[in-house]
């Protein structure tokens, strides 16, 4: 095997592996996409599989321009979510020590503590 034997092979390597993600990037484009019918998810799957290199080139001149939209949303939506449960946890868990003095009187006034216990908690939240 020669130098450009082993060239070529990093080439087509290399172009095989770029277009094995674009077309997993425009499947999940595909399916994405709430505004295309299933009908036409169905039609731009089949024609994939088909014609893939020119059903590629065909989606990316059509359908191009609004991926990279539908992708921001995507993942504004996924930071929103990840935030809310942030905001959900943190809000639970901590509050500062008042509202963790707060929830071990209530714990005590409900008997699920003993007096001993809600000392021991509230010196830690006052710590």
């Amino acid at each position: 095997m020669s130098f450009w034997d082993v060239l070529w092979f990093i080439l087509i390597s290399y172009v095989f592996i770029a277009y094995l993600m674009l077309l997993f990037h425009i499947i999940t484009d595909i399916f994405r996409d709430k505004e295309l019918s299933g009908w036409g998810k169905a039609g731009w799957s089949i024609f994939l599989v088909l014609l893939p290199l020119l059903a590629s080139l065909i989606y990316l001149i059509s359908r191009g321009a609004s991926m990279a939209r539908r992708q921001q949303e995507w993942v504004d939506r996924q930071i929103a979510a990840q935030d809310d449960r942030i905001r959900a946890v943190a809000g639970t868990s901590g509050g500062g020590a008042a509202s963790q003095v707060a929830e071990a009187k209530a714990l005590l006034d409900s008997g699920a503590i003993t007096q001993a216990e809600y000392e021991t908690l509230k010196q830690k939240a006052l710590a």
